[in-house]
């Protein structure tokens, strides 16, 4: 194999620049020196705010049992078909260069590519969040970071900003003891639990609904590191979580979990004695038990970190028939946020062509142009309603 241009044109050196003689200067009509520097000088994209240090993984989702009863899903009704799936976990407040042990939240946020189109499944590995309203989302993001005038302390929570923010919004208390908790410092991304956190609603083929609060439950358990063992791995193998999940995939263990659902009848809401869609509450087990409804296996690792794990691009909105939203104000915030997010981050509205973003089903509209269009569509006809044929 040879090295060639970005246009395919064979490169028989590329290791000195076009010169003039030996001491000439470099020329400008050295094509090959250009784009090599040109495309380096522009390898970076802007890490993500939250959740910038992230560690994903390819697998495949297998409901036990058809959920007819509760949703039209058409990935939920099938125990023979294995649902493609890639999943990324993260931390929330460092950057991308951080430490994976440190005390922070972990992201959970499953794709799941199903015969419908894509489901982002996006989650933490606590149940609840730090606010009820998302307008308050940039606050408390501002306040966890590190601090502006230095730019202090990087991936931790134990600072003056974030410990006056939450003193001074009651609501976050509940959020605040799971991350002073062990939660807070997983031994692993294997042995750690998933929550959609929001209230979905199930809508079956009849048009019935019921609320719905998604679990992942790891096989392996729930294990968590103590803080003197978090703190040292810091310092000594800062990728501590990216090498454990990487190399179980690679020896052939891979990581299972469980996907469990908590249904909730619409009129047994108003009887919890708590606002369902108030995203700093849960919904006690023992009240509403968990039903383990399908399997996750994570068992082949990316084949580029960039291409895969850095540019896969999670959507709440992304949902599949029988499955929808709810009046929660948080997820109102984040439906908007989300897609707002990767139209900067991913430059423009065709980041869903990217092959980690793109559906396994077909894809049948009149979206065109804008940065970095990939599809090639044929015919006259890009409105609707047509008489032209397509």
């Amino acid at each position: 194999m040879h090295l060639t241009t970005d246009q395919g044109i064979p490169l028989s050196h590329t290791d000195d620049s076009l010169r003039p003689g030996p001491r000439g200067p470099t020329l400008l009509e050295d094509f090959h020196f250009r784009e090599k520097l040109t495309r380096f000088d522009h390898e970076r994209i802007p890490e993500r705010v939250v959740h910038a240090r992230g560690s994903g993984a390819h697998g495949y989702f297998q409901v036990y049992e058809p959920l007819t009863r509760y949703t039209k899903a058409k990935f939920l009704q099938d125990p023979s078909i294995k649902t493609p799936v890639f999943v990324r976990f993260s931390t929330v407040a460092g950057s991308r260069g951080s430490a994976d042990t440190v005390r922070d939240v972990r992201g959970f946020a499953v794709k799941f590519y199903t015969q419908e189109g894509n489901f982002d499944l996006v989650g933490n590995n606590m149940p609840v969040f730090f606010i009820q309203d998302g307008i308050k989302f940039p606050d408390v993001v501002h306040a966890v970071k590190p601090e502006p005038h230095h730019e202090m302390p990087q991936a931790a929570s134990a600072h003056d900003s974030f410990w006056d923010f939450v003193s001074l919004v009651p609501e976050t208390a509940h959020m605040v003891m799971w991350v002073m908790s062990d939660r807070a410092l997983p031994r692993s991304y294997r042995m750690m639990e998933g929550f959609g956190v929001h209230t979905f609603r199930f809508i079956n083929a009849e048009g019935k609904s019921r609320f719905v609060k998604f679990h992942w439950k790891p096989l392996l358990g729930v294990h968590s590191l103590v803080w003197d063992e978090a703190q040292k791995l810091a310092g000594k193998d800062p990728d501590f979580h990216r090498r454990d999940l990487w190399e179980a995939i690679e020896m052939g263990d891979p990581p299972e979990y469980e996907l469990g659902v908590q249904i909730i009848e619409e009129e047994q809401a108003d009887t919890l004695g708590f606002d369902l869609f108030d995203a700093t509450k849960l919904v006690p087990e023992e009240v509403v038990p968990v039903k383990r409804v399908g399997k996750l296996v994570l068992h082949r690792n990316p084949t580029n970190f960039f291409a895969e794990t850095e540019q896969v691009a999670f959507c709440v909105q992304n949902v599949v028939p029988g499955i929808d939203f709810t009046n929660d104000p948080l997820m109102q915030a984040r439906l908007f946020s989300y897609l707002d997010t990767q139209l900067t981050r991913l430059g423009g509205p065709n980041f869903a062509e990217i092959p980690i973003n793109r559906p396994l089903a077909p894809v049948h509209n009149h979206q065109q142009d804008g940065f970095h269009r990939h599809t090639i569509d044929a015919g006259r006809a890009n409105y609707h309603p047509q008489a032209i044929p397509a």
